[in-house]
């Protein structure tokens, strides 16, 4: 019988805070799951793109005076074991008097999630007469259909053909308006449960009469339909527990319907407890190849050493288990999409399905990050990996690494606005992966990237936020570490001229950064490092707005932290006086404290509420949103919140400086900041405490609630913020962050700065053919590099010449176009020079 309702109300997707996240650690098993509000959320499979499920939750009735929906009745505590990975619901009724105990794990032989629940008392036996039911709103390949548009349409139906009634939804579409994402394949999902488990089973369009919670709702029993084409689909089935009030559910996927349901009962068909301790072996394999965290801490007292121990190896789990398992190296930037509630799963656009990768997609930086983190916890094998993805598979030809891609490294439909670090660090990835050595990658990759940021560096493109051009001391000072690297790697395959050219570029960056971008006019001090400076004059009067309904404001009295990242990697030692006074800048103007610790805005004003406006909305703050609680993506607006990565990276800054208990401090907040069993937040609230929105209430408007001192709404996990808790907490071990490289420390901290050796030269001639002639050392060594910026490869030609005793120098170039970008620089000894001719990119 086809269900009525056709195409049932519009889908979305679901809640990007997540309670849990897991998948199994090998390749065998493609699916990864994820909770949140306390019931099943978000399942990937075949890839970690690839979302198919918005929610599962039980209902439950006693056939005649109520229906309690697990999301809409029930109150829920949340805990993991010490892997992390496996997630145990307590989901309590105090009306009725009964509890529902539900594990959740990731079967490691197959693409299936297995859940395990036990039916109790609130105190004591579970009262008689309850009747369990599954609903299952699905939204299969990454879209649900539902509304107007009904983009993305699925089906379900009900498989008897194994007797038992087995709810399948599927998707047989692979084309979305991610063109490039190649990969997607027809996708069916199938419900089953322990022999007998499920007694009845129906399908329906959500939100209509033939949606299993209306009619459980209205009469409390389930529909006949069986069929439902083409809409938002919910499949609905009565469980029957064992005797013990035990049951054992699957949730399994496959390219058809035979293989869904053959993958579903196999999984739900296998004893739990060895479901369950195959995959918490694969865990406890990978965390025992780990690096272990320190067993003491300055003001750590042993709970908080083993809550510290406990969220590390979690921060470990959830980098490595956001990786792809198709795509070696694809590390996911979050296991969720920001807000993903207040996200249309139905919508068409350009006359295709909706693809909200999002976060779920790989962005260089956040990848570097988790390298950083892999790096230092002990996984080289998938640091490795991660840095050949960006080479290999997401670079662009001109050299460049884009914003993000897709996990086959292809453009995504939010690819966009070019950032100079993120063409920087996987260079650094390379040499400190030890993969330098690589003469293919070495020819084919670094030196490419290396190119184009000597010929668009030091500015092109936008900042490490991603909303801002201009000069940025955290992306300078990633451009610096990176030629470095690349300088190192060139001397490895003997290409001593770009070895020379890289390094002699990344010294003039470091030796005018401050130049840049540490002001002496602004108003909070008399020398501190801004956000960024427009021009690279950080004494002017440059006004620009700070994006996301917040305020315009002056430069000077725009601060963030991102200068700490020239501490961290080894350009400017910690006790550099600007380097001081700015933290100083800092906490008087961007720091909050919070129940859970210190936290940082990610930039702001004195201003009180001018903070950016990338969070959920507060009204009393100086931006353009309404109500208080609405998720940032209805008219992309709202407040910013303090970001947890933010507090371990000024824990690394104090380490540096011998401050080991601030540091072991702003580690504690961290943890503190997380989840329940310990996954960090992109954000943590810091306002008044806010009621979720009454049940109902439309999710593009709807608080979801938020306590001071807790995740806020846009995303949990950050993958970023996980791997910046796993480097802080080995690097209070140590005493120094291990992920800061030693050869950029060498030249710029341990010893004095190269010195500044004398340069001048111009371009002359015409048509194809120039000359470069000059005044430098005598002897020095010059090296010129010629970019053609028009071509789509950006082919570069590198040359040398040594001056002359009177210190002249004298080069023809051949001109490629009127784009040409022409750099020279001089070495001698340790001194080295740099200019930049001609036509600049972002200059």
């Amino acid at each position: 019988m086809t269900a009525p309702g056709a195409p049932g109300v519009l889908s979305r997707f679901d809640l990007a805070r997540k309670d849990c996240v897991g998948a199994a650690a090998n390749v065998t098993s493609k699916v990864w799951y994820t909770v949140a509000n306390g019931v099943l959320s978000d399942v990937y499979s075949p890839t970690v793109d690839n979302t198919n499920v918005e929610t599962m939750q039980y209902v439950v009735t006693d056939g005649h005076s109520f229906t309690d929906l697990q999301t809409r009745d029930l109150t829920y505590t949340v805990s993991a074991d010490p892997t992390g990975m496996v997630c145990t619901v307590l989901a309590t009724s105090a009306a009725h008097g009964y509890q529902l105990v539900t594990t959740y794990v990731a079967d490691p032989a197959r693409d299936a999630v297995v859940t395990h629940t036990t039916v109790r008392g609130t105190h004591g036996p579970a009262p008689q007469g309850l009747n369990l039911y599954l609903r299952l709103d699905a939204h299969v390949n990454g879209n649900g259909g539902g509304g107007q548009a009904n983009g993305g349409a699925d089906s379900a139906v009900i498989d008897t053909s194994t007797h038992a009634p087995v709810p399948v939804a599927y998707d047989l579409a692979t084309t979305t308006e991610a063109v490039n994402r190649d990969y997607a394949v027809a996708t069916f999902m199938a419900l089953s449960a322990t022999d007998g488990g499920l007694t009845k089973a129906s399908v329906g369009y959500a939100g209509t009469a033939s949606d299993g919670l209306t009619q459980l709702d209205t009469t409390r029993m389930l529909g006949d339909d069986t069929a439902a084409p083409k809409g938002h689909v919910v499949v609905t089935a009565r469980v029957a527990p064992n005797p013990d009030g035990d049951i054992t559910v699957a949730l399994g996927f496959g390219r058809d319907q035979r293989g869904a349901v053959s993958v579903a009962d196999k999984a739900a068909a296998n004893p739990f407890a060895a479901t369950l301790a195959g995959y918490t072996d694969g865990w406890r394999a990978y965390d025992a190849r780990l690096h272990p965290p320190p067993t003491t801490l300055p003001g750590f007292d042993q709970a908080a050493i083993d809550r510290m121990r406990s969220t590390y190896y979690l921060s470990a789990n959830v980098i490595k288990a956001s990786e792809d398992k198709t795509f070696p190296g694809a590390i996911a930037a979050s296991l969720a999409s920001p807000w993903g509630q207040a996200v249309s799963a139905g919508e068409l656009v350009n006359g295709k399905p909706v693809y909200f990768g999002s976060y779920r997609e790989v962005f260089s930086r956040d990848l570097y990050e988790a390298f950083t983190a892999l790096l230092v916890d002990g996984d080289l094998a998938t640091a490795q990996d991660s840095t050949r993805f960006l080479f290999h598979r997401q670079q662009l030809p001109d050299g460049r690494l884009p914003r993000n891609s897709l996990l086959n490294g292809k453009v995504a439909p939010d690819s966009g606005s070019d950032q100079l670090d993120e063409t920087s660090y996987p260079i650094l990835m390379a040499w400190q992966a030890g993969l330098g050595g690589d003469t293919a990658l070495w020819t084919d990759h670094v030196r490419p990237a290396a190119d184009f940021l000597v010929a668009h560096g030091p500015t092109f493109g936008v900042e490490r936020w991603e909303e801002q051009t201009g000069y940025s001391p955290s992306t300078i000072a990633a451009e610096i570490a990176g030629l470095t690297a690349a300088s190192a790697i060139a001397g490895q395959h003997n290409d001593t001229t770009r070895a020379r050219l890289y390094q002699a570029t990344a010294d003039d960056f470091a030796r005018h950064i401050k130049d840049w971008t540490l002001t002496t006019t602004g108003p909070y001090g008399p020398r501190y490092f801004l956000r960024l400076s427009k021009t690279g004059d950080p004494n002017a009067p440059s006004v620009y707005n700070l994006g996301n309904g917040a305020p315009d404001a002056d430069q000077r009295q725009v601060v963030d932290a991102g200068f700490m990242e020239l501490v961290r990697l080894g350009e400017l030692p910690a006790n550099d006086p600007d380097v001081l006074a700015s933290l100083k800048v800092v906490d008087a103007t961007i720091r909050r404290d919070t129940p859970s610790g210190v936290g940082f805005y990610r930039y702001g004003t004195s201003a009180p509420g001018s903070s950016d406006g990338y969070g959920d909305c507060y009204e009393p703050d100086r931006t353009d949103c309404a109500p208080s609680g609405r998720p940032w993506p209805t008219g992309d607006t709202g407040s910013g919140h303090l970001w947890p990565v933010l507090s371990g990276e000024r824990g690394e800054q104090e380490l540096q400086t011998g401050d080991t208990a601030t540091a072991a401090a702003l580690l504690m907040s961290m943890q503190r900041m997380t989840s329940d069993v310990g996954l960090e937040p992109e954000q943590d609230w810091e306002d008044p405490a806010l009621e979720a929105s009454p049940y109902g209430t439309d999710p593009t408007l709807a608080s979801i609630g938020f306590a001071p001192g807790h995740p806020a709404g846009s995303v949990s996990p950050l993958t970023w913020a996980q791997a910046q808790l796993v480097r802080l907490a080995l690097a209070l071990g140590t005493g120094r962050p291990l992920e800061q490289p030693a050869i950029t420390r060498a030249r710029y901290v341990e010893t004095p700065p190269p010195a500044t050796a004398p340069l001048s030269a111009t371009v002359s001639g015409s048509g194809t053919l120039l000359t470069v002639t000059g005044l430098t050392t005598p002897g020095a060594r010059v090296d010129i590099a010629v970019t053609d910026a028009s071509a789509p490869s950006a082919a570069t030609t590198v040359m040398s010449v040594q001056a002359k005793p009177d210190g002249t120098f004298t080069l023809p170039i051949a001109q490629h176009s009127t784009s040409d970008v022409v750099t020279v620089t001089t070495t001698i000894g340790n001194g080295t020079g740099y200019l930049a001719l001609g036509h600049r990119p972002g200059g």
